[in-house]
């Protein structure tokens, strides 16, 4: 079956009962596949963390509604119980953002605009339609009592297909504060399947583009620790594991493995670690052999590879320390300026410019690939994207189209006079300016994320170039 698990609108606290869970079952020796909702990274990494599976991203607008199907069907099958992390509130869908008036169709139970265009999509309730999972809702209590109730209703009643399978009622202050919430909620029949109460043990820092990677956190384990026995006292056990139990359906074939004859430079540290699971999986699937180093710590770039690739992450949090690895910025530069085929998303953009400055306004040296600097500041780019290809280039020829995701807080100093892209909001027609380096041509620089799941020509096309290299 699974479950999703969903919020009545963002911070609620998704997040920490999803881990609550996922460490108590762990507790309980069951293997379980963890799914997040939407193109987000680092809280994917704390599911990994807890479950030792990578847990998969679920996002139509990055790949398509039948890979979402598809992804789910292939991992959920691995494990004895599954569970669907999702995004924002219930509803929220890219298109719900900036469509209006809203109003409701009765006769289909969607979400539509006045021209009868479906506004949810991308949302958690869209992924529970094409998976047909039940949904347990976290509502966060801490500043109602009786109103739970037309909250929970609201949400219940408002799209027909979507089932409410119960909810988890979090920050909880009391047991009178307790008593109210069920005493509202009863008339609905609405099987309450948790109770958090208000933690002040329990905190997960975060910093300016969310939470802090685990790779980051000392005393992650202690943290996961706490909430498994949190979660061993507070959910509705007997009611929430056949839930949890996945479907035994067919899964669709795995894409067949092709031998190994190229090896790809994956960074990967505290620096660099936002991946799709998938995208590496691709690769592998396709005959690369991956080699995962440090540009933090590693004395030289790994030996007899024919490409690079550099993830998103945060490294202008250890912007000294990649400048100070001089051995490891020169050979990253000569190697690429040699014809090494090389993707830099985000993040790697950032460090194949000449300096990173950071929010203190110091500047750290980088490998000098492309001649612009990245600069830190307080305004946040983010979003879907739509772009197109204003040139043959690494990955992609002239004129196509690729959907991905932008999430950073810096800018670059010098905008290249041949981009990559063109490109727009996904949801509507909004110009959102030229970007991406592909000079030298052995170059993919974008600040664009792509998930490479509809469209494994980009993988293929990849380790085309660095066959051509080697």
């Amino acid at each position: 079956m699974s479950i999703i698990i969903a919020g009545e609108r963002s911070g609620v606290g998704k997040t920490t009962v999803t881990l609550t869970l996922l460490a108590s079952l762990r507790r309980r020796d069951r293997l379980v596949q963890s799914f997040k909702v939407g193109p987000d990274y680092i809280d994917p990494m704390f599911h990994q963390h807890v479950t030792g599976r990578p847990c998969r991203n679920l996002d139509p607008v990055l790949t398509s509604e039948t890979y979402v199907q598809q992804c789910f069907a292939r991992h959920s099958q691995l494990t004895e119980y599954s569970l669907v992390e999702g995004v924002m509130g219930l509803f929220d869908g890219i298109s719900s953002l900036v469509i209006s008036p809203l109003s409701f169709a009765e006769d289909k139970g969607l979400m539509t605009n006045d021209k009868g265009q479906i506004t949810d999509f991308a949302s958690t309730a869209h992924i529970a339609r094409l998976l047909d999972l039940p949904v347990v809702l976290v509502i966060d209590c801490s500043r109602l009592s009786g109103s739970v109730a037309a909250i929970a209703h609201g949400y219940q009643s408002i799209d027909p297909r979507i089932k409410i399978a119960g909810v988890v009622l979090n920050r909880v202050g009391s047991d009178r504060h307790l008593s109210l919430l069920k005493d509202a909620l009863k008339p609905l029949q609405l099987p309450i399947l948790g109770v958090l109460r208000r933690q002040d043990n329990i905190t997960i820092p975060d910093r300016h583009l969310g939470l802090v990677p685990t790779a980051e956190l000392t005393e992650l384990n202690a943290l996961i620790d706490r909430l498994a026995d949190l979660g061993d006292t507070c959910f509705d056990w007997q009611n929430l594991l056949p839930l949890l139990k996945s479907q035994p359906l067919p899964p669709p074939p795995n894409p067949p493995h092709s031998p190994s004859s190229i090896r790809i430079a994956v960074a990967r540290d505290r620096a660099f670690n936002f991946y799709y699971q998938d995208n590496l999986d691709l690769l592998q699937q396709l005959g690369a052999e991956l080699v995962f180093w440090s540009p933090l710590e590693a004395a030289a770039i790994p030996k007899d590879v024919q490409g690079m690739y550099f993830g998103g992450g945060f490294p202008e949090v250890f912007a000294q320390q990649l400048a100070e690895n001089t051995s490891v910025r020169d050979g990253v530069k000569t190697a690429i300026l040699e014809g090494m085929p090389a993707i830099a998303e985000c993040g790697g953009l950032m460090y194949l410019c000449e300096q990173i400055i950071d929010f203190e306004g110091k500047s750290w040296a980088m490998t000098g690939v492309l001649p612009t600097s990245a600069v830190m500041g307080a305004r946040l780019t983010l979003g879907y994207r739509r772009a197109v290809a204003l040139q043959d280039n690494l990955l992609v020829k002239a004129g196509t189209t690729v959907h991905g995701h932008e999430f950073h807080r810096s800018h670059l100093t010098l905008t290249p006079t041949q981009p990559l892209f063109e490109t727009s909001r996904y949801d509507c027609d909004e110009n959102m300016g030229c970007e991406g380096w592909g000079f030298p041509a052995n170059v993919h620089a974008s600040y664009v994320h792509l998930h490479w799941g509809r469209s494994v020509e980009i993988p293929q096309q990849f380790l085309k170039e660095c066959r051509t290299y080697a």
